[in-house]
């Protein structure tokens, strides 16, 4: 017969399965990180993208779904106006942020990656001279064939 198990002790059980725990650690990691890379796009690289566009200002980009006439400085005065507006402009800045911050992250992640690059274990096995079987590496005779084999050192 099975022990039902109490719900604190099964969210006990749930929380402190490994995965959770390293999951945890990642979206708080990925919060700081997010705010790295955020300033790199933001201050850096959107900067000089504007620059290469001829300043162009993406976020101040919308349309007026409804126009009484009424003329905006910018998006955010239009929104705050309460006008019905389309920001088409911010959407093309949330896309080239996201592809900046996806390239960026791609480029740390491989570099991390470059970085921690595991050492191979050193072989356990070798191939039989003679039949060209695998067997392992201190076999001083072939389980295949019966030849004879040298240890290797």
């Amino acid at each position: 017969m099975e022990e039902k198990k109490g719900m604190v002790a099964e969210f006990k059980e749930f929380i402190m399965r490994g995965n959770v725990m390293d999951m945890a650690v990642g979206v708080i990691i990925g919060g700081a990180f997010q705010a790295i890379i955020k300033s790199l796009v933001d201050d850096v690289i959107m900067p000089c993208i504007g620059a290469l566009t001829g300043g162009i200002d993406f976020s101040n980009m919308y349309v007026l779904l409804k126009n009484d006439g009424t003329v905006y400085e910018s998006y955010s005065a239009a929104k705050e106006a309460g006008a019905a507006v389309l920001g088409y402009g911010a959407l093309i800045t949330a896309i080239i942020n996201f592809v900046l911050m996806a390239l960026v992250i791609f480029l740390v992640v491989k570099a991390i990656n470059r970085m921690h690059k595991k050492e191979e274990a050193p072989k356990s096995t070798k191939i039989c001279p003679y039949c060209k079987s695998e067997v392992d590496k201190e076999a001083t005779k072939c389980p295949h064939c019966i030849s004879e084999l040298k240890i290797e050192s």
